[in-house]
């Protein structure tokens, strides 16, 4: 069952409310941004998958062959899987509104997802994505809100490739946010902050 294609964890927020589906870096797992998630959305019930790959031990939800050199298949793969797991919660759910918050690893598989069902998440949050290839929108992203942050000295993700995201994200019409700092690859409080922001905004219908 699609509900149930990945091993998940799901913290019940307010009926009605909306759902945050939470997708973990590499080596995490589905307890890693379940906190996180429930400070940045109160209401919301919180869903998060464990990546079904190992690497050496580590959860990952696609395979790589190095590092930043995907396994596209296996891509494919996993972001039909999950496209399916969250379409199968949001219909068994109805909620007011679909979040989605990936890190890393997590949020190379949720801006995969995106790419391939436009219309299933109304906002998403992308911490330090890393997306090396061009991607094809099986859609329009007009109305979609995403957050994408990003550290200027970010050894994993470039951000000249952080630039080219969001312009393939805006060239499809989405409304891009990109907040900065002057780190690496760690979380920062600003990039909280801009998180919080936007799901309070969609939250209220802005």
């Amino acid at each position: 069952m699609s509900k149930d294609a990945f091993i998940h964890k799901v913290l019940p927020g307010s009926p009605g409310g909306p759902l945050l589906f939470v997708f973990h870096g590499t080596g995490g797992d589905e307890s890693q941004l379940v906190s996180l998630g429930r400070d940045l959305a109160p209401q919301a019930t919180i869903i998060s998958p464990r990546g079904d790959v190992s690497e050496q031990g580590a959860a990952r939800f696609f395979r790589r062959t190095g590092e930043g050199v995907y396994d596209m298949d296996d891509l494919a793969r996993a972001t039909a899987k999950m496209a399916k797991f969250v379409k199968a919660h949001v219909e068994a759910a109805t909620p007011s509104a679909v979040l989605g918050l990936g890190y890393s690893n997590g949020a190379n598989i949720l801006a995969s997802v995106v790419f391939e069902a436009p219309g299933l998440f109304d906002a998403t949050v992308l911490m330090h994505p890393l997306i090396p290839f061009e991607p094809e929108v099986k859609g329009s992203l007009a109305g979609h809100h995403i957050l994408v942050t990003a550290g200027r000295r970010d050894p994993i993700c470039p951000p000249n490739l952080t630039a080219r995201l969001e312009a393939y994200l805006r060239a499809d019409g989405a409304d891009v946010t990109v907040e900065w700092h002057e780190g690496g690859h760690e979380v920062r409080p600003n990039e909280i902050e801009a998180a919080r922001r936007l799901f309070a905004g969609v939250a209220q219908g802005v």
